[in-house]
């Protein structure tokens, strides 16, 4: 383990991009932008192998040709528990829908806290890598032991009582539906 007094964590400031190795720089850069909405941005003429840049969401998305695309594994079953990226949306219901329209295979999972639920689309891009959309922001996100949130997300009220612990009461408004996570 880390030894945590040596002036604590990295300066941080967010995460900027992901990479992914592909089969076909072309097919991915196809899903990335009309599967998932995302913009291809200009790559720096200095690198010397095939690829593409992506940004959207606050997030750039790196897609690397792979030298023995042949080589690469190839994942058909689509675990939840494997790594993934996630996506936060507004409406699981489009979601499903364009994914049904599209032709690709999902898997649905909610996960319940408090009576608060979240629910779960995963899916793989073509070369295998997993991809979620969620609800997420409807859980507040609070660190272990302080019992304060972090962030206070948009469908869910979070207030400290004065015992320090935290009641969630989900908002009855669809008006409150578009305020953002603070």
């Amino acid at each position: 383990m880390l030894d945590s007094n040596k002036g604590g964590a990295l300066p941080l400031g967010s995460l900027n991009h992901i990479s992914f190795l592909c089969r076909s720089v072309e097919v991915s850069l196809d899903f990335y932008k009309n599967v998932l909405g995302f913009t291809s941005i200009r790559r720096p003429g200095s690198l010397d192998f095939d690829g593409a840049w992506l940004f959207k969401y606050g997030i750039g998305i790196h897609l690397l040709q792979s030298a023995d695309s042949e080589a690469m594994p190839k994942k058909t079953e689509i675990n939840p528990k494997d790594n993934h990226i996630s996506f936060q949306c507004e409406s699981m219901a489009l979601v499903e829908k364009k994914l049904k329209e599209l032709g690709i295979a999902y898997v649905e999972q909610r996960v319940e806290e408090g009576g608060i639920y979240v629910d779960q689309l995963f899916f793989h891009d073509p070369d295998g890598f997993m991809i979620e959309i969620c609800n997420c922001d409807n859980l507040p996100v609070i660190p272990l032991g302080s019992g304060e949130p972090v962030r206070v997300c948009k469908r869910v009220n979070v207030e400290i009582m004065p015992q320090q612990k935290v009641a969630i009461i989900p908002y009855a408004s669809t008006e409150e539906s578009h305020i953002t996570c603070a």
